[in-house]
């Protein structure tokens, strides 16, 4: 019997009692075999390409870069920006050094990436010809110190031809950034190394461009090492909570003798947390695990009553969204990923009581965050031309698109 789950566009053989639910191609609502919680609400990109708000405890199936969909799960993350659609605002300041102007804002002037009439437009009107001729929009922090941090937002050219613009970054030029004619999401990670006053926002200088014209919208920074999905703020700072997503299955569904366990799946890119699914009885006694761990690094452990049986696979881009498929028998254990077999053993193993299938370690830890496309359990062992085609590819066109991969 297969149980398999596509989030974006397919159903699972769902069971009563469960709490998850998803909105599927046709924005119908269908429950899913799992008891998700997220304490907060969250935004999501839908499938017309929009950010819309997604309420408390409900899941979120995200189409930033996928047109199938997939479940998104992420850690809990603060935006400590304030106002994070509102420029009006004071705690955005608009400064200007040499013979460069103050920047002028003018609000609700053209429809954002959340499809309504919320974006900023921003001018920068720059008189000298040298970088001690700015001009800056940028809201003031202080910072621990010693983190991690990223600032993200959404920008757009408002002149229909591309534009050359730096981020204020720590209260220094951080990377220029050419603004086209698209919505595009920048995203910037850095070390902070003060604990004083910096800013944080975009910065216009002579040596660059004289006159700029772009439109704004959604600034995040927040303590991580990457960016993830964005927070709106209007007022004061705003946590997204932690998501859970566990307990599916029972004791009916799952072979302790054999089995598949697959997913189509990918970690955040920048995170190098361990980060797992699992198949288990409740404890990490016995258990089946599979998990991202450090940096492009794919792991399996089988827990029971016999022996630990491992595995270990390395040079795995965790962030691509990698096909991964562990068969489970005693004296035949094998690891499939991207239509290769990597990994056999032969240890002897007995598991008992299996009955949940959760995202994360057996025991509960090591909670998973990213994207997952598609998870399944099989309760037979299939063939290595059954897992060779499961984790396969169909055409180049996705090969290259799943996997980043460059064409000449």
């Amino acid at each position: 019997m297969a149980q398999t789950l596509k989030f974006g566009n397919g159903t699972w053989a769902t069971k009563e009692g469960s709490t998850l639910a998803y909105n599927d191609e046709n924005e119908n609502y269908k429950p899913l075999p799992f008891n998700f919680e997220r304490d907060s609400i969250a935004t999501r990109v839908n499938k017309e390409g929009l950010i819309e708000v997604v309420g408390k405890d409900i899941p979120r199936i995200d189409y930033t870069d996928s047109a199938d969909g997939v479940l998104l799960l992420e850690n809990s993350a603060t935006n400590l920006i304030t106002y994070s659609e509102d420029f009006s605002q004071s705690v955005w300041q608009k400064n200007s050094v040499g013979s460069a102007s103050a920047p002028i804002i003018a609000s609700n002037f053209a429809v954002s990436p959340d499809g309504t009439q919320n974006a900023t437009r921003v001018q920068f009107n720059i008189s000298g010809s040298t970088s001690s001729d700015r001009s800056s929009l940028e809201s003031v922090f202080a910072l621990d110190g010693s983190s991690s941090y990223t600032l993200s937002f959404y920008i757009k050219s408002n002149t229909g031809v591309n534009q050359n613009l730096s981020v204020w970054l720590n209260s220094v030029y951080g990377n220029n950034i050419t603004v086209t004619n698209e919505w595009v999401r920048v995203e910037q990670t850095f070390s902070s190394n003060s604990t004083f006053n910096r800013g944080f926002g975009l910065a216009a200088s002579g040596n660059v461009q004289q006159s700029f014209d772009v439109l704004i919208f959604g600034f995040q920074l927040e303590q991580n090492s990457f960016s993830t999905s964005y927070i709106p703020t209007s007022g004061s700072t705003v946590q997204r909570a932690a998501e859970t997503a566990n307990g599916s299955g029972n004791s009916e569904v799952f072979n302790d003798s054999e089995g598949v366990l697959m997913a189509e799946i990918s970690r955040q890119e920048g995170d190098v947390s361990t980060t797992a699914w699992s198949i288990n009885n409740g404890t990490l006694a016995n258990s089946i695990n599979v998990y991202y761990y450090s940096t492009n690094t794919l792991y399996f452990d089988i827990f029971s009553g016999v022996a630990t049986v491992s595995g270990e696979v390395s040079n795995v881009n965790t962030s691509n969204s990698n096909k991964i498929a562990l068969k489970y028998k005693s004296g035949s254990t094998s690891l499939y990923v991207n239509g290769f077999k990597l990994i056999t053993k032969t240890n002897a193993i007995s598991l008992s009581g299996l009955k949940d299938l959760d995202f994360n370690f057996g025991a509960g830890n090591q909670p998973f965050y990213g994207k997952t496309k598609e998870l399944g359990y099989y309760d037979t062992a299939l063939t290595d031309e059954e897992l060779e085609y499961m984790t396969s590819y169909r055409s180049l066109n996705e090969l290259v698109t799943e996997l980043n991969l460059n064409t000449l």
